[in-house]
């Protein structure tokens, strides 16, 4: 962990024992504080948060004024300032709330914070939708911008955050020939901002050795039309296919692109991430990233199991032990979970989300199409157990309510066969459940990480969607209250950057269901959650399912001091304020990794303010909606 200098900060300063008593006030020690065995010297603090609103994140638990972090990392005493005032020295640093929060850091539980910094080295559709006409003329400007030397003929273009559903007309559809008709004989691939399309010219598919011979892989789809020959759209695992001819950037050039996004993780207040998607590509960031003081947060990786490792659970368990016993000493890092895709996206014209009823062909008629499963309820029980029996956590990417139901079944498998009470496994996603599965997640212990940003109103919420799943199966999109009140843990996760990293709209949506970029209400009445359910979602919920709860996620004496200073109360602002939350300064392990009012603060608080105001960009409109266009046009 890395930590910049701890400011003076303009609004604070250094105070003596006696300066720092008349700062924090002398008043009685209410009931509900709570302090550290005393140390036994006045100053014991290098840091007081004073004149706060500390949300505690305990249950029951009323708000606090004040919050001492002691030389260790670890929390001393939270309460009122006469209380927490005696671990203030001569050399604490006091920080002046003004009356807002402070609290727990976020917990992202389901993230790909190295895919966002390698996006970020190429040039981005941002989600957009054109026309035909438009991509083209987008497009040329990408490959004049990259024509260096050497780039004709063998340069890749690789364009991120590619729409696969956004060209205009509404239903047209990919093919190479759009793209072999810009003036180059370069490869070229457009890459899904929804992480399952990718879309090539021939150049791209010659080098691949893609023909209409080539089989689909396991796990993915090659798209072919009804000449048989394929149209330059690969999906899922297919993608591979093309992906793996791509160059790579350098690895100096990835560190710092990697760092930079860690960086605005940070300052948009998170202090812990699973990545979702890790193998050893990922890992030797991470070590790199560590070893260059460049790695700010905990992060928990989960190593992504193939679909044949399915079939093997023992080679697959030996996979996962190779690679935590490489990696296991790169400090920030913390091992023991595996993830697992078992579907697709269940957007129109996707449809690969796996279903237990059939799509619709928009005009309420069933259709054939059931999505697409990866794996059996039967071979996913036998692989969780292997590696729950490990002691692992699986975590799974489930969107239809068929996927969720298979996770459960082999949940379920996995609690008979191995007899572990408390193996904390996790389905993420959770688009659509089936009512009947709701009591399943308590009764199993599993985690349901969610990410409510999605649930909304928009484009891809309704128009993509409900015409092609029907009013009674849609109604269950998110079902985050239902699962609250059928007893599951829920945890909360931004699926950066297959989604915008807009950390505090996405708590304020998972309360309105409709956020800053709806058109509506999502079932709000039916499905809204409390803003203390939310607060404890992303924070202890997540630290829970991350088996990291008596470290983090909750501001109380002996915790790790993970914690975060807003620049507004948001246990009592109006909600729809909620979104346009600044984060002034964080700490992981009571070490500042982001300072608002220090020169690198500043600029990473820049680039927050920026991504957190902007429309819903790239990723997001790619998959759940937004009507964005790149480059002006």
């Amino acid at each position: 962990m890395t930590s910049s200098p701890l400011s003076r900060r303009g609004l604070l300063s250094a105070v003596g024992a006696a300066g720092a008593a008349g700062l924090l006030g002398a008043g009685p020690a209410s009931a509900s504080a709570t302090a550290a065995t005393p140390t036994g010297r006045r100053g014991s603090a290098a840091l007081v948060f004073h004149n706060a609103r500390v949300f505690t994140g305990l249950p029951g638990g009323r708000p606090v004024e004040a919050v001492a972090v002691g030389r260790d990392g670890r929390i001393l005493a939270t309460g009122d300032a006469s209380v927490v005032r005696r671990h203030a020295g001569r050399d604490t640093e006091v920080v002046d709330a003004r009356g807002n929060t402070v609290m727990s850091g976020i917990h992202d539980g389901h993230t790909h914070p190295l895919g966002a910094g390698e996006r970020s080295l190429r040039p981005s559709l941002e989600g957009a939708e054109t026309t035909v006409a438009e991509l083209s003329e987008i497009l040329r400007g990408f490959l004049a911008d990259t024509a260096g030397p050497g780039a004709e003929p063998d340069g890749w273009l690789v364009v991120e955050d590619w729409n696969p559903v956004g060209l205009l007309p509404v239903g047209t559809a990919p093919h190479h020939s759009l793209l072999d008709a810009l003036p180059t004989r370069r490869p070229i691939a457009l890459v899904g901002g929804d992480g399952h399309n990718l879309w090539a010219n021939q150049r791209a598919l010659d080098i691949a050795g893609i023909t209409a011979a080539t089989p689909d892989p396991v796990g993915g789809r090659i798209v072919k039309g009804p000449d048989g020959q394929p149209t330059g759209v690969l999906k899922d695992d297919a993608q591979v296919l093309v992906k793996r001819h791509v160059p790579e950037p350098s690895r100096a050039e990835l560190v710092a692109a990697c760092a930079e996004v860690l960086g605005l993780a940070a300052a948009s207040g998170v202090t812990t991430m699973m990545d979702a998607l890790v193998g050893r590509h990922e890992l030797e960031l991470y070590r790199a990233l560590s070893a260059a003081g460049r790695l700010p947060q905990r992060i928990v990786p989960a190593i992504r199991l193939e679909v044949g490792h399915t079939k093997g659970p023992a080679a697959a368990l030996a996979y996962a032990r190779g690679l935590r016993r490489e990696f296991e000493g790169v400090p920030g890092l913390r091992f023991g979970m595996v993830k697992v895709f078992l579907d697709g996206v269940i957007e129109h014209p996707a449809q690969t989300a796996a279903l237990l009823k059939p799509y619709l062909d928009g005009n309420g008629r069933p259709t054939t199409n059931r999505g697409e499963l990866y794996t059996s309820a039967a071979e996913y029980g036998r692989l969780t157990a292997a590696f729950n029996s490990a002691g692992w956590q699986m975590h799974a990417h489930g969107l239809g309510d068929r996927a969720v139901r298979t996770a459960l079944d082999g949940y379920e498998y996995a609690l008979r066969a191995t007899g572990r009470r408390d193996p904390r496994n996790a389905i993420a996603h959770l688009q659509l459940v089936d009512p009947a599965d709701l009591r399943r997640f308590a009764r199993l212990g599993v985690a349901a990480c969610m990410q409510l940003q999605w649930a909304a109103k928009d484009t891809w919420t309704m128009e993509a969607l409900l015409p092609y799943i029907g009013p009674e199966r849609h109604r269950w999109m998110y079902p985050a209250r239902s699962l609250e009140k059928a007893g599951a843990r829920l945890t909360g996760g931004s699926d950066w950057p297959v989604d915008a990293l807009q950390v505090w709209n996405q708590l304020r949506t998972a309360i309105d269901r409709q956020g800053a970029h709806g058109a509506g209400e999502l079932y709000r009445k039916l499905e809204g959650l409390g803003r203390d359910t939310v607060l404890r979602m992303h924070t202890s919920g997540t630290a829970w399912q991350l088996r990291q709860e008596a470290l983090t996620g909750t501001v109380e004496a002996g915790r790790a001091a993970d914690l975060v200073l807003l620049d507004r109360d948001v246990t009592r602002c109006p909600v729809a304020d909620i979104s346009g939350t600044g984060v002034r300064m964080t700490l992981v392990g009571g070490r500042v990794v982001h300072d608002a009012d220090s020169s690198a603060g500043r600029a990473a608080a820049a680039r927050a303010s920026r991504a957190r105001t902007a429309p819903r960009p790239a990723s997001y409109a790619a998959v759940h909606g937004g009507r964005h266009h790149a480059c002006g046009h």
